[in-house]
């Protein structure tokens, strides 16, 4: 079997949009992070029989999902595309309690399968110095367990 390196550029990100089961791509994207450990807990189960070994167990699982890229406007409009767009309404203010959940989907094109989190969502810094242009960045949180769903279409 022969085997290849990913690319991380080529990564597929999708946010649901407020109709269920309808996904929009997050354009333009420059850096995707995936953080399988973000949020672990762990406990110390060390005790006199451990003979002075560390002993862990891990109590709670957690992941993030880093967004990052280059902030986008329609020129005549000034509206964010709409996958970005529906990103910033998820992290947006008035989002508290169980409406600060949505969902997102990622995967690489040799995937079969999406990974669908449930997750909050919330926005990272945007500005940059005299010669930069102006960046975005979001977070998403994992809340509950990984669900999959096969790659279908196209």
């Amino acid at each position: 079997m022969a085997k290849r390196r990913i690319n991380a550029r080529d990564m597929i990100v999708e946010v649901e949009d407020d109709t269920a089961d309808t996904w929009l791509p997050v354009e333009n994207l420059q850096t995707i992070t995936v953080n399988p450990g973000e949020n672990e807990e762990t406990v110390d189960v060390t005790d006199n029989d451990s003979e002075g070994a560390y002993e862990q167990e891990i109590m709670q699982r957690g992941a993030s999902l880093a967004l990052e890229g280059l902030l986008m406007k329609d020129d005549s409009t000034g509206a964010l595309p709409p996958g970005r767009a529906r990103v910033e309404e998820m992290a947006g203010e008035d989002k508290l309690g169980s409406d600060s959940l949505g969902r997102i989907r990622f995967r690489h094109p040799m995937d079969t399968n999406w990974r669908i989190w449930t997750g909050t969502f919330s926005l990272g810094e945007q500005g940059g110095a005299t010669n930069d242009k102006s960046t975005w960045s979001a977070t998403i949180t994992k809340s509950g367990k990984t669900s999959t769903a096969a790659v279908s279409g196209g």
